[in-house]
């Protein structure tokens, strides 16, 4: 199971270990908190009610990469603006969303616990306590996953990330090639996403780069917000070589194994039993 904040999130972190994991036979899930109604986007879209026009992107992407099933939990997106969870406070009305990472931990886990313990989840993928680059939904998914794991008693947590070395190798390439916007600050990203250190999961999907550049393309609303290109967009533009190179690895954390650990395959730490029972099919 694959529990992301937004709509497009999956295709720029996971696609491709849930399309191989996909064409390897297993049941794969995508649980997204929101519909991505607060992001960026063309006027024009929003005029057409953005969250339904994300939601069908995300199902389309789904296809795309195999998934068996779609879950949205309901919660409303929370734009970029910080917003303080609450441990404990009674939720609002189900009429009036409230914004992810402004919603209970403990109930907004329970709502993820129960698909967890319906699909008999082997592997949970969340993100890096940094959030990635920090977005308030995605910090909410570190916590709310990892308290979902426990209540359901899911035996791995993967956490989703990228490299931040490899990463900031990349821009100091890129610099030299690309002019980026004044308002772009590459030393911001000296905080976001996780060292090389920390990854314990090098996952390989480049031979399933087309799969991958054809779930972001799926994101249409995404690629653009107002009058400029999103990352996303810029990164599907990407020459099919560089697309292969630069998107070919998926990252992920495991706490607690041994230092030094890297792994290629997603479910090699999960428990030979479990790996071994049968999963819920046709749901």
């Amino acid at each position: 199971m694959f529990f992301h904040a937004h709509p497009d999130d999956e295709a720029l972190l996971t696609a491709g270990t849930m399309a191989r994991l996909a064409r390897q036979g297993h049941r794969v899930v995508l649980v997204l908190a929101t519909s991505g109604e607060g992001g960026l986007a063309a006027p024009e879209l929003r005029g057409q009610g953005l969250g339904e026009v994300r939601h069908r992107e995300a199902h389309a992407a789904a296809r795309i990469l195999g998934c068996a099933r779609v879950v949205f939990l309901g919660y409303a997106d929370s734009g970029h603006a910080p917003v303080p969870h609450r441990d404990g406070a009674a939720g609002q009305p189900a009429e009036c969303p409230v914004p992810f990472a402004g919603a209970d931990v403990e109930e907004a886990a329970g709502r993820l616990a129960e698909v967890l313990t319906e699909e008999r989840a082997e592997l949970l993928t969340v993100y890096d306590p940094a959030g990635g680059y920090g977005h308030p939904d995605h910090l909410q998914v570190h916590r709310v996953g990892y308290r979902a794991a426990a209540l359901a008693g899911t035996p791995v947590v993967l956490e989703a990330t990228v490299d931040r070395d490899v990463l900031l190798r990349g821009l100091r390439a890129a610099s030299w090639l690309y002019r980026f916007p004044p308002h772009f600050d590459r030393d911001a990203f000296r905080q976001a996403y996780a060292p090389g250190a920390d990854i314990t999961h090098r996952v390989s999907v480049r031979g399933l780069w087309r799969t991958k550049r054809a779930s972001m393309a799926a994101h249409a609303s995404q690629a653009t917000g107002g009058d400029s290109v999103r990352t996303l967009a810029a990164l599907r533009r990407l020459p099919g070589l560089v697309f292969r190179y630069a998107l070919g690895t998926e990252w992920y954390i495991q706490r607690g194994l041994p230092p030094g650990t890297v792994l290629d395959d997603p479910l090699a730490t999960v428990p030979r039993q479990v790996a071994a029972a049968p999963r819920a099919r046709g749901k």
